[in-house]
This record gives structure tokens, sequence and C-alpha cells, in this order.
């Protein structure tokens, strides 16, 4: 429990005190006018009040990522704990504030077009792709997620394909949703109801932490115990722990999601609130069901408590979907009939909501890079059908492996924008009329700087030993690592030939 609190307390702290020093490094000015102000088009852009906006920044970026993620990555053991704390404090925050705030400064841009304008054109256009295919696999496995979950409390027609049955009429019932969310304004679905969604997820995990503080007498896993690797599938956990703690410490889908809001905020001093603090909210969110994952379950046949016990547990249920049955049983558990209600909406309605908002992001992307108008619903619809197509093309791919390719692609995807982010603040450092202001934080572009290294050295490392990208034996990880260590020295040299080109054309 002193773990959990301490990483608690770091987590709201960070946000005030770091959180803080971001957004002066940044350098917001409140006088400038936000596009939601000047390009108003009650589709996109729409003004919009700044707890609404929040709410459905949280609920984007969350779906059911802290929560699948924080219980998957408990398995490694406390480790867990430290990555979502200084993970999202030192990594997610920064990423998601600057892809937030950089999207206002452009005008409402794009992520690709953001990581563009800093990486090149060539980035650009590669950035593009990985979007639209990093937004159609997350919008696949949250369909495909919530339409099982859903033919088995209600079931309704099927679809036999090889090995598998797609729950054909609750696919067909979430796309007719899908296409009103990613079609209609902004405030006429999205913003009026996902704040709702947004504030049943928060509730839900407070009230799991209020029953595993007060009255749950579990073992919770310390870091005083130690940080070695607890996982028993002889996967490492160095990368493997920060991958699957994804959207709890940092996510590159956030990066999507953030400029769908930065065309709603009407004065920069909301971004830090909306953009890094909607991160702290799902750090604490993923914070909440690591623990309770870890402190549930108790076998007193066999002496397994903790981390042992929940391991004891996923062994008992091989095959099956190891998050979602523990996030049904503790919240059945501790929460009684309304936890069950909780779960259901947890478990398929918070998916089915990141699903839409990815849908509508890669519309915003395509309309972008196409510069087509999206006020008519024609030209709106034009983009949305290719994606649909695409979406549903992919139900009938297996659901584990589309999931794990998601994972690599979201932080490959992270990877682009912090680097993205270092450049633009380096060139702030040295642009004359910004430098005088600014000079006290002229290393400021190393908040952005460092984060970038160690997910460069994380991705590059995830590529070479993860089951889904070379599968290096433990013989010859260290190579691999090598490998990893060498891109990442490489990144940086690239960087700083860069910055001294910069410094000296100033």
């Amino acid at each position: 429990m002193i773990t959990f609190i301490i990483a608690l307390v770091l987590l709201v702290v960070g946000f005030f005190t770091y959180g803080v020093f971001v957004e002066k490094v940044f350098g917001i000015e409140p006088e400038r006018k936000t596009p939601a102000l000047t390009k108003t088009d009650g589709v996109d852009y729409v003004p919009m009040a700044p707890w609404r906006i929040f709410l459905v920044q949280f609920l984007n970026i969350a779906g059911l990522g802290p929560i699948f993620g924080a219980i998957m990555g408990i398995f490694y053991g406390p480790a867990a704990f430290l990555w979502i704390v200084f993970g999202t404090i030192f990594a997610g925050g920064v990423h998601d504030y600057l892809s937030g705030m950089l999207s206002i400064r452009k005008g409402g841009a794009s992520l690709p077009d953001i990581v563009g304008d800093e990486l090149g054109n060539g980035v650009k256009v590669f950035m593009r792709i990985l979007s639209l295919v990093l937004l159609i696999l997350l919008t696949t496995t949250f369909l495909s997620g919530p339409a099982t979950l859903l033919q088995g409390l209600c079931p309704l027609s099927t679809f036999n394909f090889q090995l598998s049955t797609i729950p054909i009429a609750w696919v067909l019932i979430i796309f007719c949703y899908y296409a009103l969310a990613t079609v209609l304004p902004v405030d006429k679905l999205i913003g009026r109801f996902y704040p709702v969604f947004g504030g049943i997820l928060l509730f839900m995990g407070v009230g799991i932490m209020i029953v595993m503080l007060g009255w749950h007498s579990g073992e919770m896993p310390e870091v005083f115990d130690g940080l070695q690797n607890r996982q028993t599938n002889g996967l490492p956990l160095f990368p493997m722990m920060f991958v699957s703690i994804a959207c709890g410490a940092i996510s590159g889908f956030h990066g999507t999601q953030s400029p769908i809001m930065a065309r709603c905020v009407t004065n920069e001093r909301q971004g830090r609130w909306i953009f890094y603090g909607a991160m702290v909210a799902e750090g604490i969110l993923a914070l909440i069901w690591a623990a309770a994952a870890g402190t549930f379950f108790a076998d007193p046949e066999t002496g397994l408590y903790g981390i042992d016990g929940l391991q004891a547990f996923a062994a008992q249920h091989p095959g099956e979907n190891i998050a979602a049955l523990v996030i049904d049983k503790v919240s059945r558990s501790w929460l009684g009939t309304v936890g069950g209600i909780l779960a259901i909406i947890g478990v398929i309605a918070a998916p089915i909501t990141s699903g839409d908002t990815a849908l509508r992001s890669a519309r915003l992307i395509v309309a972008d890079y196409l510069k087509l108008d999206q006020k008519p619903i024609l030209n709106r619809l034009m983009l949305a059908l290719p994606l649909f197509l695409c979406v549903f093309g992919m139900v009938f791919v297996d659901f584990n492996i589309v999931w794990r390719y998601f994972a690599w692609t979201n932080q490959s995807l992270a990877v682009f924008t912090l680097w993205a982010g270092t450049i633009w603040l380096y060139r702030q450092k040295t642009t004359p009329a910004l430098s005088q202001g600014q000079e006290r934080f002229r290393f400021g572009y190393l908040i952005a700087l460092i984060p970038a290294l160690f997910m460069t050295m994380v991705c590059s490392s995830y590529i070479l030993i993860a089951p889904e990208g070379l599968n290096m034996s433990p013989e010859i990880r260290w190579i691999g690592y090598a490998i990893a260590g060498a891109v990442t020295f490489i990144s940086l040299i690239g960087f700083i030939t860069w910055a001294k080109r910069a410094t000296k054309n100033i």
C-alpha cells in the first residue's frame, strides 16, 4: 500500500510541478486566438467548455488502454508502478501536451502535419501512413472486443470465418454508431455524451481504489519487494513492459487524438489541464488497476497471493482475455451489482468511444492531406466510407495479431512525436524573437529529447526481441539491445549535428 500511495501522490504533485514547468518551457500565449475561434466551422472547429473538453480528451485517450495495459503490465512485477508514474510525468504528459499545443499553434493541424513540419516531408508522408494504419488497427481492436462481449450478453447472428466466429450483427450495429460519431459535428454526439462516459470511467476507478484501500486486505505489490521480472512467459521486462503499459504511461495514439480537442480549445491556458491533465488522470487510472489486479487474487489452497495469485488465475484461463476477466471479477466483487454495470460500460462503451474518435482522427488526417473542406457532409462521408471498409475487412483477421501490431505501431508513433517536439522546442530557443523571454529555458528541449531517446531504445529493442518482431532468442538478445542502443546513439548524434547547424544559421 505504501508504494501505491506514494505513486498516487507523485502523479498529482507531478501535474502541479513538472506540468507547470512544461507549460512554461512551451511558452503559452493566452492572448493568441486559437483555431476554435479563428476557424469556427460548426463541424470540427467548435468552441467548447474546458471541463467538457477535458472529459472528452480523457475518454478519447483512455478507452481500455490504461486498464488493459496496466493489468497486463503488473504481471511483470512492481516495476510497473514506476513506469506508470515516471512515464506519465516525464514522457506521456509531455507527449500529449506538445501534440495538443502544437496542433493549436499550427491551426489545428493533424499529427502527421505537426511531425512533418519539424522532421521533413518524407517523414510527413510516412507519418500519414503510420497514423492511418495505427488508427485502423485500433478501431478494429476496439470493435472486435466489444462486439464479442455484447454477443455473449445478447446473442445475435454470427458469421463463421475459417477458425473464428464473427458476431456480424453486433459489428454492423457498432459500425452504424461509428458512422454517426465520425461524420456528425463534434459537439452533437461526442461533445454531448462523452463527458458522461468519461466521468463514469473515472468514478469506476475511484470506487475500486476506495474499496482496495479501505476494505480489501489483500497483499499489494511493493517496490520494496524487488523490481525483478515476475512474468512467467520468458519475455524480458525491458522492453516488453514498456510497450504493454502504453496508454497508462505514453501512447502514440494520444497524439492522433489531441488535435481533435485542440480544435475546440478557446485559450492556450487550458492546454495544461486538458492535455497534460488528462494524461495524469489516465496514469492514475492505470495505477489503480495495476494495484487492483496485483492485490485482488488469492488462493488459500496454494498459498499464492498478490501477483502470484494473478499468475495462477491467468493459468486457469488459457487463451482467454485475462484483462477483461480481471475487470469483470474485480468490479463485481468489490462494487457489487453497480460494479457489474460499470464493468460492462468500461469494457464495452469505453473502447467503442475510442474507436469512433480514432476514425474521426483518420478522416481529419486524410482531409488535411487532400485539403478538402469538411463542412459539407458529403465530403465527410466520401472520406469516411473507405475507412469503414478497411476496418470492416480487418475484423476478419485474428484479434491477437491485430492487437500485437497495434502495440508496435503505437509506441513507434510516440517516438516520432517526441522527436518533432524536441526539434520545435529547440527552434524556439534559437529564434531571436523568442530567445530573450525563454533564455532561462535554453535547455528546455530536454523535456522532449530525453523521453524521445528512451522511447527510441524501447521501440528499437522491441522490434528485435518481441515475438511479433524478429523474436530473438534469450541467448542472443544482447545483440538486439546492442543494435537498439546503436540506433538510439545515432539518433542523438543526428540531433546534435542538426542543432549545431540550426544554431549557426541564426
